[in-house]
């Protein structure tokens, strides 16, 4: 992944995904933090991320040797996580959907791009609050959305990012994909490098992904582009 272009290496140990299920703290702690380790061991010049809503798990991961945290609870599900001696820089995904196990049970908005502003504005103002620097915001595609909501805040982006931090986002190979074009998750890395290119002219700054390659060729050519 850094050998074609990576600029962050997330690690995670607990699946986030719609569906599934929690696990213990000392099993995410058994995953990830040697994982961390050995890669600030061989990559010191990487910049790894921590991807946990568990502020036990970030610190450890911090002294480790991660720079970022990626919390998809936006400090919501561990309030220890909004405190000041967490690194500057902090992924601050939207978690306003609920816990995975029930985030895709029937979603419902009003307003799906108004609700995920309003959440994200909030949850950036609390680590303001916290003494958080640098904060990245992510509308969390996929999670408590359904296809439909999906595409509005795709084309809402430009809105989002009126917030005045960098937006994440992570569409690669997911439902919102397979549901249009009738493919499967491995057959997605089409339709992910299209959305990717729609997400990135919105005013996207980071892609999360799984295929690093496609990813920096689609940054690539809208650089040249432009």
């Amino acid at each position: 992944m850094l050998a074609e272009g990576a600029s962050v290496i997330d690690v995670g140990g607990a699946s986030s995904r719609p569906g599934s299920v929690e696990i213990p703290l000392e099993e995410e702690r058994k995953r990830v933090i040697p994982v961390v380790k050995a890669l600030h061991d061989r990559f010191p010049e990487a910049m790894i991320s921590i991807d946990t809503w568990r502020a036990a798990i970030a610190g450890e991961a911090v002294d480790a040797g991660a720079s970022m945290v990626n919390d998809i609870s936006a400090g919501l599900m561990d309030l220890a996580m909004l405190r000041p001696w967490l690194p500057a820089r902090t992924l601050c995904p939207d978690a306003h959907a609920g816990t995975p196990r029930k985030m895709q049970h029937a979603p419902f908005y009003k307003n799906v791009l108004a609700e995920v502003v309003k959440f994200l504005s909030e949850r950036l103002h609390a680590a303001r609050q916290a003494g958080i620097a640098d904060v990245v915001i992510d509308p969390g595609f996929g999670f408590g959305k359904d296809r439909d909501h999906n595409y509005a805040l795709l084309r809402g982006l430009p809105a989002i990012k009126q917030l005045g931090v960098p937006v994440l986002v992570g569409l690669s190979r997911k439902r919102m994909i397979n549901e249009v074009l009738g493919t499967r998750p491995e057959e997605a890395l089409n339709g992910t490098t299209v959305l990717n290119t729609l997400a990135l002219l919105n005013g996207a700054d980071i892609l999360r992904v799984h295929d690093v390659r496609p990813a920096m060729e689609a940054v690539k050519l809208l650089e040249a582009w432009d």
